[in-house]
C-alpha cells in the first residue's frame, strides 16, 4: 500500500464506510489519515461506542470523524445520539449530504418532543437530501422543516404519529417518488397528495379503522395495511396494488430492543392476519393493474366486488379474505359464477385462492353456465388453499374445471391446511385430491 500513488490510495479508502474500520485506518499513518478526507459514506452501528474509552462523548467522536471529511454523501447512525450532536454533525456535512439514516430512539420519549430544537427539527439543515430514513420516531408535533426540494425517498419505520405532524412532514417533501411508512401507530386519517410519487408502502397499527385518501397521478405500486376506508383518485399508472387490514395490537417498539428484533417484529406484523375490516374502496378503473392482493379477515362484499370489477385486466390475483359482512357480522362469500369470473378477467395468469373465495367458486350453481367452447385463455398457475372436506364434490368439480378449461395451465398447487382428520369425509376427500394429483402429475402438486 505504501507504494501506491496517492490518488489510488484515496480511491480505495474512500470506499470504507464502517466507523470502526475508518478509525482503525486513521491510526495507520498520516498519509492514510489524510486520504480518509475523501470518504463518501459513514456508518455507525448500534454498538459503535460500547467499548469506548476516553473523555470524549459519542457525539463528539462522530463530530470529529465528520469534520475530517470533505464531501460526505451518506451518513447512517444507529448508535445513540442527542439533538445537539445531530445539529453539530449536519452543520458540517449539510452541503454534500444526500442520504441520511437515523435510529432516533425516541418513540416513547414525549419529553424529546419538547426539546428545542428536537432531533426531527435538526434534520432541516440537510436541505440537499435525496433519501431520508428514520427508525423509532415520535412525531407528535409537526417538524420544523423547510421544503426538501431534492428529497425523493422518505422511509419511517416504527413510529408514533399524529395526523397533523405527518401531514406537515409530507408537505415538506413535495417531490417524493418513494414513500414508506411501516409500523406506524396513532394515525387516524391520512391524506397524501404528491404529484411525483411512484412507490408507496403504508402499514398502520391500531384499531384498523384508519382512512386513506391518496392523490398521486404517477403512482405505480401501492401497498396499504390497516385502513378501512381507502380512496385513490388517479390510478392510470397503478400496476401493483396490495390491500390488507390486519388490525389489532402489535408489539410496541421498544427503544432498547436490538435492531434485528425490531426488524423481526415489523416483519411479523406485516405477515400476520389478525381481525381487520375493509369497509370502502374507491379506485375507479384500474386499467394498468397487473397484480392485485386482497388480504384480511373481513371485507364488505361491496368492496370485494368493486375491486374485482375494476381490476379486470389483472394478471396476478391473490385473495386471502376469510369473511364478508358488515360491522360485526361475519358472513361467508356469496356464490361466484365460475364462467363469469374468468370471462371478466381474461388476462389472469396466476390465481392464488384462499379461504372464502375458493368456497364461493365451489357452490352448487357456480359451474352451471359452462358452455362448449369456454376456455380460460391465459391462466398458467393456480394456488388453492383447502381447509375443510365439506362440500367436497363441488370442490373437486372446481379443481377439475380449472384443469380442463385452463388450456395453458402449467402448475396447480393444492395446499391442505389445518384440515380436521376427525371428520368422516376427510380421508375420502384427500384420496380424491391424490387421485387428481396422480392423473395430472405434471401439473398438480400437493403441499
Amino acid at each position: 500500500m505504501d507504494s501506491l500513488p496517492d490518488a489510488i490510495l484515496q480511491y480505495i479508502l474512500s470506499h470504507l464506510s464502517n466507523a470502526r474500520d475508518v478509525a482503525a485506518c486513521n491510526c495507520v499513518s498520516k498519509r492514510w489519515s489524510e486520504s480518509l478526507t475523501y470518504l463518501r459514506s459513514l456508518y455507525f452501528p448500534r454498538n459503535s461506542f460500547d467499548s469506548r474509552s476516553g473523555s470524549y462523548s459519542s457525539d463528539t467522536v462522530v463530530w470529529k470523524m465528520l469534520s475530517a471529511t470533505a464531501c460526505l454523501e451518506e451518513l447512517v447512525v444507529y448508535s445513540p445520539f442527542t439533538s445537539a450532536g445531530l445539529a453539530s454533525w449536519l452543520s458540517l456535512v449539510h452541503s454534500s449530504l444526500k442520504d441520511l439514516e437515523l435510529r432516533m430512539d425516541n418513540v416513547m420519549d414525549y419529553q424529546a418532543c419538547l426539546d428545542s430544537p428536537s432531533k426531527l427539527d435538526c434534520i432541516a439543515a440537510a436541505k440537499k437530501l435525496k433519501s431520508l430514513k428514520l427508525w423509532g420516531v415520535l412525531m407528535a408535533n409537526p417538524p420544523k422543516w423547510d421544503v426538501f426540494e431534492n428529497l425523493l425517498c422518505l422511509e419511517i419505520v416504527g413510529a408514533r404519529l399524529e395526523d397533523p405532524a405527518l401531514s406537515a412532514a409530507l408537505g415538506a417533501c413535495p417531490n417524493l417518488t418513494n414513500l414508506v411508512l411501516l409500523g406506524c401507530e396513532g394515525v387516524r386519517s391520512v391524506s397524501i397528495e404528491l404529484p411525483y410519487l411512484e412507490h408507496c408502502k403504508l402499514d398502520f397499527y391500531g384499531s384498523g379503522n384508519c382512512s386513506l385518501s391518496l392523490t398521486c397521478p404517477q403512482i405505480e405500486l401501492l401497498e396499504v395495511q390497516g385502513c378501512s376506508w381507502i380512496r385513490v383518485r388517479e390510478t392510470s399508472c397503478l400496476r401493483n396494488l396490495s390491500i390488507a387490514n390486519n388490525a389489532g395490537k402489535h408489539s410496541t417498539y421498544d427503544p432498547g430492543m436490538l435492531f434485528s428484533q425490531l426488524c423481526r417484529i415489523l416483519i411479523i406484523a406485516l405477515l400476520c392476519d389478525a381481525l381487520g375490516r375493509v369497509y370502502m374502496v374507491d379506485f375507479g378503473k384500474l386499467s394498468a393493474l397487473e397484480s392485485l392482493s386482497m388480504r384480511g379477515v373481513q371485507w364488505c362484499w361491496d368492496a370485494i366486488s368493486k375491486m374485482l370489477e375494476w381490476s379486470n385486466e389483472v394478471k396476478h390475483l391473490y385473495m386471502k379474505v376469510e369473511f364478508t359482512g358488515d360491522l360485526e357480522a361475519l358472513l361467508p362469500f356469496p356464490e361466484v359464477d365460475f364462467v363469469e369470473f374468468f370471462n371478466s378477467h381474461p388476462k389472469l395468469q396466476k390465481f392464488d385462492i384462499h379461504g372464502a373465495m375458493f368456497a364461493a367458486l365451489c357452490q352448487k350453481n357456480s359451474l352451471k353456465n359452462v358452455e362448449p367452447g369456454f376456455v380460460i385463455p391465459c391462466l398458467e398457475e393456480v394456488v388453492v388453499q383447502v381447509r375443510s372436506p365439506l362440500n367436497a364434490e363441488q370442490k373437486m368439480n372446481t379443481l377439475e374445471s380449472l384443469l380442463k378449461y385452463g388450456k395453458n395451465l402449467k402448475k396447480m398447487v393444492i395446499r391442505i391446511l389445518q384440515m380436521k382428520s376427525s371428520h368422516s369425509s376427510t380421508d375420502e376427500f384427500f384420496d380424491e385430491i391424490c387421485r387428481l394429483r396422480f392423473m395430472n402429475r405434471k401439473i398438480v402438486r400437493i403441499e
